[in-house]
Parts: C-alpha cells; sequence; structure tokens
C-alpha cells in the first residue's frame, strides 16, 4: 500500500472510528516500569493491561518504559521510536471480527547500544519500582542438566571481567540495583513474564548467581532486599507477519510498522508480592494471588504440553497452520486425551477453575482460525520446551504408577520431526538451541530407536524405564514405518 502518514501522535485524531485510541494524555504519564524485551508478547499482554488501566483514568504512575539490548531488536526498536511507542493490538476472534486498538502505555523505547547510561538511569529513577522482563525461556542462562547458572557462557564472561560496562540483562539490571542502593533509593521489584514455571524463582536464582560473581556483597544484599514475584502468562500471540503489517495499515488508514495480532483469551496471575506498590492489575483482567504454582502448572501442563502434542504431529502431517491442524479429528482427540487421562491427574487444586471447561476451551483456541498461529512457533526451541512442559508429566505419572503412552508419543514425534526430513523427503528447519546435536542423534534411530531419548542432559533415567521406553519405541516405529496420520489415527 501507498499510505503516507504513519502512526503517531500526531495522527491519532485521524484513526476510523471504531479504532480505540489513547483517551488519556500521554504526556501526564510517568513512567513506574521499565521493562525488558518488547516484543509482540508483552505488547498483547502487560502493555495492554497498563492501557486498560490508563483509560480507565487509573495508573497514571505506572507507565512502560521500554529497554532492547540484543542487536537483533534493533529494527523493532527504530520502528516503534518512529510511533513514539505507539502500535495496534490486534485481538482476532474465531468469527472474523477484528478488534483494533491502538495502545499508548509504552513511553518511549531505549535501546542499549545507543546509550546504556540511559537505559541505567531509566531503572534508577525513583519513581521507577518495577522492572519487568520477556526475555524468552532461554534468556535466563540456565544450565539444562544442574538448573545452575551458567558462569561460563561467553558473554557473561566477559561482563565479569574488570571494569566491563554492563550488557546483558543480567549486568544491567544488577548495574541499576546497585545504583539505587548507593544513592538510597529502594530497589525495584523484578518481574519475570517469561513462560516458566516458577519464572520468579528462577530469575532470583539466575540474577543473584550473577551478582555472587560480580560483587559478592551485593550478592549478598540483592537476596535479602529485591523481590521477584512468580507469574503466570497466557495469550497466543503469533509472529507479527508482513501482511499483517499490510492489512492493518489499510484499516487503519495509516501506515503501521509494529502492530501485534493475537487471539481474545487473556490471564495474567501474579504473586502478589511489591514491596514498593504496583498498578492495580487486578482491574485490568489480572488475578492477584499469594501462590501462583497451581494455575502455572495447569497452563504449562494442558495449554503449553498440548502445543507440543500439536505442532510435530502437524508438521510431520503437512500442516502449516495451527487451527488447519486442528480440523484433523484424530489429533483433536489426541490432545484431549492426552489432557484427560495423563496431565489432569498430574495437576494441583486450581481455585476457581473448572478444568473441563478450560481444556475445552483450549481446543477451541487452538482451533481458531482468525489467529494463523503457525505450527514453525510451536516446534521451536524444543529442548527449552519439552523438558519444562511435557517431561514433569512424565515423571508425576511414573510416580503415580500410571501410564504415559500419549506423553511418550509426543516425545516420539519430536524425535522424528528432529531427523530435519518430513514424511516426503523435504528438509525441515529445525529450530533449536542444541540442534546441531540433536539432529544426528535423529538421524541415527532408525538403527538404534533409542538414541535420541538416550541424551540424559535432557532425558535423564527415563530411557532405562521401560514404562516410557515402550511406548516411546512403538510410537516412534509407527511414524517410521506408516507415518503420522495412520499412527495417530491408530493411537486414537
Amino acid at each position: 500500500m501507498s499510505t503516507v502518514k504513519r502512526l503517531g501522535p500526531a495522527t491519532l485524531a485521524d484513526l476510523p472510528p471504531g479504532v480505540q485510541r489513547p483517551g488519556y494524555d500521554r504526556s501526564e504519564v510517568a513512567a513506574g516500569i521499565v521493562h525488558v524485551g518488547v516484543g509482540s508478547f508483552h505488547r498483547a499482554h502487560q502493555a495492554l493491561a497498563i492501557d486498560r488501566l490508563l483509560q480507565a483514568g487509573q495508573g497514571r504512575d505506572w507507565g512502560i518504559r521500554g529497554v532492547a539490548l540484543l542487536p537483533g531488536d534493533e529494527p523493532l526498536v527504530r520502528r516503534m521510536q518512529q510511533q513514539d511507542g505507539l502500535y495496534t493490538l490486534v485481538e482476532k476472534y474465531p468469527d472474523g471480527t477484528w478488534d483494533l486498538r491502538v495502545i499508548g502505555s509504552i513511553l518511549d523505547v531505549l535501546f542499549g547500544p545507543d546509550d546504556m547510561t540511559a537505559v541505567l538511569e531509566a531503572m534508577a529513577d525513583p519513581r521507577v519500582r518495577i522492572v519487568s522482563l520477556t526475555i524468552t525461556e532461554g534468556g535466563y542462562n540456565v544450565d539444562r542438566r544442574s538448573g545452575e547458572f551458567i558462569a561460563d557462557e561467553p558473554s557473561i564472561r566477559a561482563e565479569l571481567q574488570p571494569g566491563a560496562a554492563p550488557a546483558t540483562v543480567f549486568g544491567v539490571v544488577c548495574s541499576a540495583l546497585r545504583m539505587r542502593r548507593d544513592r538510597g533509593v529502594e530497589p525495584f521489584t523484578v518481574l519475570s513474564c517469561d513462560n516458566i514455571q516458577g519464572n520468579g524463582d528462577v530469575a532470583r536464582r539466575m540474577f543473584c548467581a550473577f551478582a555472587d560473581l560480580w560483587d559478592p556483597q551485593f550478592g549478598e544484599w540483592m537476596r535479602g532486599s529485591v523481590s521477584f514475584p512468580n507469574t503466570m502468562v497466557d495469550r497466543i500471540t503469533p509472529v507479527t507477519t508482513p501482511a499483517d503489517v499490510e492489512t492493518v495499515s489499510e484499516l487503519l488508514g495509516l501506515r503501521d510498522e509494529c502492530p501485534v495480532v493475537c487471539e481474545p483469551f487473556f490471564q495474567w496471575v501474579i504473586e502478589d508480592a511489591f514491596p514498593t506498590g504496583r498498578p492495580a492489575w487486578q482491574e485490568a483482567g489480572a488475578h492477584l494471588t499469594e501462590d501462583v504454582a497451581p494455575y502455572e502448572k495447569m497452563k504449562l501442563r494442558l495449554l503449553n504440553a498440548s502445543h507440543q502434542g500439536l505442532c510435530y504431529f502437524g508438521h510431520l502431517a503437512g500442516f502449516d497452520l495451527v487451527h488447519e491442524a486442528m480440523q484433523w479429528e484424530a489429533l483433536r482427540i489426541f490432545l484431549r486425551r492426552y489432557m484427560d487421562e495423563e496431565a489432569t491427574s498430574t495437576l494441583d487444586p486450581v481455585a476457581g477453575v473448572d478444568l473441563d471447561a478450560y481444556k475445552a476451551q483450549l481446543i477451541d483456541r487452538f482451533s481458531n482460525p482468525e489467529v494463523r498461529d503457525t505450527i514453525a512457533r510451536l516446534c521451536a526451541e524444543s529442548s527449552d520446551r519439552i523438558p519444562k512442559w511435557l517431561l514433569p508429566v512424565v515423571h508425576d505419572r511414573l510416580a503415580q504408577g500410571a501410564s504415559v503412552d500419549l506423553s511418550a508419543a509426543i516425545v516420539a514425534s519430536w524425535a522424528r520431526y528432529a531427523e530435519g526430513v518430513d514424511e516426503h523427503g523435504g528438509e525441515i528447519t529445525v529450530v533449536d538451541p542444541l540442534r546441531d546435536s540433536l539432529i544426528p542423534l535423529a538421524r541415527r534411530q532408525r538403527e538404534d530407536p533409542a538414541a535420541f531419548i538416550g541424551n540424559r542432559a535432557l532425558f535423564g533415567d527415563l530411557s532405562d524405564d521401560p514404562r516410557f521406553r515402550e511406548p516411546y519405541l512403538s510410537a516412534l516405529a509407527g511414524l517410521h514405518a506408516r507415518g503420522s496420520r495412520t499412527m495417530l489415527e491408530e493411537l486414537t
């Protein structure tokens, strides 16, 4: 399209009548939150919650300053800077309705490589009481086997050298906290919003481990002074495509280079542990609680693990989009059986949640044709996801003396996918931090069927347990001999 005008403060009045836009004066909003990682999920989730408060006349002290630290973030940063932090959030309903809302809660976006001093001063500002994070599951620098901080990661080693400037999220957050301590300013709360079980606990361990290496006395102070609440976040937010940019810009009559698309569902459960205060998130759709764990376990083992059950079978069967794969009846039956027969028995009671309704809603959410979530997105980073979302179900079921046939079949579908060649001989682009070790293992499994699960860093002793090994090998043999469609139909 050839729209000349760009979305920005000066063009808000040009938006069509049906598009929501900030009904508050952004110049009167102070930044109380600095957020590291202003990607699509944050902008569909936490930034929306603050925008809801601002629209309701609340939260004027809780605007957001975005921060990006990685070189790969620069294109998005520049687009957001050109639009003064404004962007369109598009909620896509199954009936084809699109709800467009221009979000104004991100007041500006700072890029670390441009001016790290500005980033540190933003976090050190006494008005800022929360530094929140969406740095992805892999951003916490956790050793998969030990659960400890990876101290010899090259960027960490460089940052720990005497006189080195902060560059990673660990160095930046710790430097800003030390600045506040030295200036007599109370520490901000560090709020992880990443899709990790016990995300606040993980953040506490990893940031304090870095601090111990960097300055042991500061590490001790940090443990006793800084709060790291746990959260559970849920909203399917696919990658924004060029087609999304064009369509949204057409609907706006203005050029928006950084829209976000998502499903209508929104869930945010937050441990209420904010010593210096927080926004009234409960007025914006969030649930504040003393214990996030039951909600988190429910989400990770039902939604996230089911995504894993969907994506590899779906890819092998030739589907590109999630909602298209969900039209395959055998897959729908398989996912609901996994939820009912294996995952549910490993959950804790969840106050106020009807599990049957929640599971039915998950199937409906996966089937939303408007979201157009990709199978490839769900298949990425498997070695970070399967061990955290699915294997805990396996371990708990085995401890119960119960079967794991369906969970084992999901692992087998990952192993078959990781061979890097589909059922028609086409190349599969495996996106995974361990791809260089996983693909060779997967390609050995036609001669050595247990090769993939022999990776003890990922699977521990599961390959030695016949209750897991036998259904896994059976499912893998079926995938090799009969293909994903026939094998899954036989299984269900």
